[in-house]
Parts: structure tokens; sequence; C-alpha cells
């Protein structure tokens, strides 16, 4: 069946100094200028004191064990992150999370918000071997048309102390991961040649990219990053591998950052923050985007064994780094809202994406005048549209029951 053409009327597409109409047809923006007509039948949505923005991309999720939909669970997991590993294992037991039906729930919520496109990590291990994945792999078959996912095959519990752990992601990557992860190399693993080195394996023979976890601060964290770029240089990954959270960025002096920043063009390293609370240092967005880092973020996990506070909002999320950034200028809160935007669709190679004709109609129509007020007020989105047709209105996803 032929797609409806729509056409949004009297919205200020982000990057124009003036209103413009949007012309969408057959899943494409087919225009943007003033006084577009919309073809025969076509729908008309008014949004005059809208902006037009690209949909949102979470590009660092965990979908696989949040606790969305569920009553209240109340947080109990210790200070460290090895207390935090074991109390997921504890309560995912004892509620038995179906991953299929909570990333589900999960998912249509982020659709409702203006998430377009997710990249989430997805647990691999002993304990629960490629049980989460395949429910994930399953939830999304049947929401294919909502939303793109990208999944990383994700060893929370550790590579090298886990052994077997290495051949479970290797099978991750056959059965549908398209990103390999790491976790914390000397932190957890106290072992960071044996885990670099596996995981630099198997995305070498299987052709994927890279996205590690890196919790560890200062000097130890900033070793690790130098021992990434040393693979990265001898296996020509260049522009394949992400670093997520990279708390050591926050925490090094003057000079030791420099050459941090500098490995990171070298190498062309994408760095990975969602804005962490607590007190936790993370990297100095400003400077990496001022210097042309790559910068992305996401959600991290929502409403899960390790915190209740995130939502799965993006525009929020972008509040949120730009808040503990100090950001209160206009080109510092639009930093933060690419990197919920064009970093995070880079990073996952999206094609046709952004708010020029020809561009994939992935769009989200929320109320404020500009860039930097969307930021500020992170309003509720009025229209989410996926490949231009409408998928969410008014904070409600309009997708079928779940079965």
């Amino acid at each position: 069946m032929p797609q409806e053409s729509i056409l949004i009327r009297g919205a200020r597409p982000w990057g124009l100094a003036h209103d413009a109409d949007v012309l969408i047809d057959n899943g494409r923006i087919a225009a943007v200028g003033p006084g577009l007509q919309a073809p025969g039948a076509g729908r008309i949505l008014e949004a005059q004191g809208c902006m037009v923005l690209p949909g949102y991309v979470d590009a660092h999720a965990h979908v696989d064990k949040t606790l969305w939909g569920l009553p209240w669970h109340p947080h109990q997991a210790g200070p460290t992150l090895i207390d935090r590993i074991e109390n997921e294992q504890r309560v995912m037991k004892e509620l038995r999370i179906s991953s299929e039906l909570q990333s589900a729930r999960l998912l249509r919520h982020m659709v409702a918000r203006g998430t377009t496109h997710v990249r989430t990590h997805i647990d691999v291990g002993l304990d629960m071997g490629l049980s989460y994945l395949h429910g994930v792999l399953a939830m999304y078959e049947a929401h294919r048309d909502y939303i793109d996912m990208e999944m990383v095959a994700f060893p929370q519990t550790g590579v090298m102390m886990r052994p077997g752990t290495l051949d479970l992601l290797d099978q991750a990557v056959q059965a549908g991961a398209q990103v390999l992860g790491g976790l914390d190399p000397i932190g957890v693993d106290q072992n960071p040649e044996g885990q670099l080195d596996g995981l630099f394996a198997i995305a070498e023979r299987r052709g994927c990219a890279l996205d590690i976890h890196l919790h560890d601060r200062g000097e130890v964290g900033a070793r690790t990053l130098e021992m990434v770029a040393d693979r990265i240089r001898a296996l020509g990954m260049r522009g394949r591998v992400a670093i997520s959270h990279a708390f050591c960025l926050g925490g090094l002096d003057e000079a030791r950052l420099e050459q941090m920043v500098e490995l990171l063009l070298e190498h062309d390293i994408a760095i990975m923050t969602h804005g962490p609370v607590g007190g936790i240092p993370f990297p100095p967005v400003r400077l990496l985007a001022e210097r042309g880092v790559r910068l992305f973020t996401g959600s991290d996990g929502v409403r899960d064994c390790w915190s209740p506070l995130n939502t799965g909002d993006m525009l929020e999320r972008a509040f949120l780094i730009s808040y503990l950034n100090g950001f209160r200028d206009d080109p510092g809160l639009e930093i933060t809202l690419r990197m919920a935007t064009y970093g995070g669709a880079q990073l996952m190679g999206v094609q046709d994406y952004g708010l020029t004709p020809g561009c994939t109609a992935d769009l989200v129509v929320v109320p404020a005048s500009c860039a930097a007020e969307a930021v500020a007020a992170h309003p509720l989105p009025r229209y989410v549209l996926k490949r231009g047709r409408i998928v969410a209105q008014d904070g409600q996803a309009l997708l079928p029951p779940l079965a």
C-alpha cells in the first residue's frame, strides 16, 4: 500500500534561521521550504511554534535487563562495580526477567519519547549464555517498523576471569550482534592484554566494530586507552572503536589529557558519556567537541538494577549533560543535542540521516523555538515519525498492543 504524504507546516527545522514546511513522501523528506503544498490526500501536521529535529539516537542503552513497566523495585546495590554486577544477577533471577518482554516495554517508551535509533548492549556470559540476545532479537523482529536497533554483545561479568566468555561473544556476533563489547580490561579482568587481544581477534575475524565500557579512572583508564590504540593501529581498525563512559578523561592533568585527545583523534575513537551523577568524573565534553573528537550519548541503564533514575528520554539526556557540564550558552546546549542525534547516527553508520531533502523521514517535532530551548525545556514530542509514518504523538506511542 502506498505510504501517505505528510506536510509538517510552519515549524523550524534545526539549522534554519526561519520557519519552513517539511514535505514527506514515500518515507523520505521530499522538500523543505516555505509555502509547500501537500499532494492530494496528504496529511497536514500544523506545527507552528515547533522545532523539527532528526530522530533521537540512543547509542548506549541496556534494554535487555530493564525493570521498566514492573512494580517499583528499591535500589539495593552496593557502591562498587562488582557490587552492582552481583546485585543485578540476584535480582534478574529473583524477578525472572524476560529480556524479550522487558526490552519491548522499554523500546515502546523510547519511541514515545522520540528515539528512532538505538544501540543496545546485551549481556552475554556464562550465567545467561545467549538467552538475553535471543530475547532481544525476537523482540526486534516484531518492532523493526518502529525503530532501528544495533546490538552489542556485552560481557558484563568479565571476560578473562570467566573462561569460555570469549567463545560466547564470538557466537553472539555470529547469532546477530553487530558490535562486540568489552569491560574494564584492568579493573574487572586484571588481564588487559588477554581481554583486548581476545576481543580484537574476534572483531578482526568477524569484521565487527568494538564498543568498550571503560569505568577505570585516572592513569589506569588512560593506560587502557593507549593499549586499545595500539591494537587499532596494528589491525587497521581506525574509526571502528568506541569507548563508553571514559571516566578517566575527567580526571587527568592538562598535559596527560592532551595526550589522550591526540590519541583519540589519531585513531578516530568515539567517546560516549551519559553525564553520570554522584560526583563521578566524566569526559570534558566541550573541549572534546571543539577538538573534533566524535561524541555520542545514550540512556545507559533505564530503571534497572544499577539505577532507577534514567528515563530513556534522549532530549532529557541532552539537558542533563548540559547541566552537569555547566552549559548555559546556545552553542553548548547544541553540542549535547548533536550527541543525542548526529553523533549517535554517525557511530551507528546510519545512512540518509538528517533534515535535508532525500533523507529518511525519521523526525521529531517538539514545541520549542530553537534547538537550545528544546534542550533546556526538553518537552515531550508532539509527533515522532519513523520512515515517514507517525509512530508517536504527544508522548504516547502509536504501536499495536503487545501480544
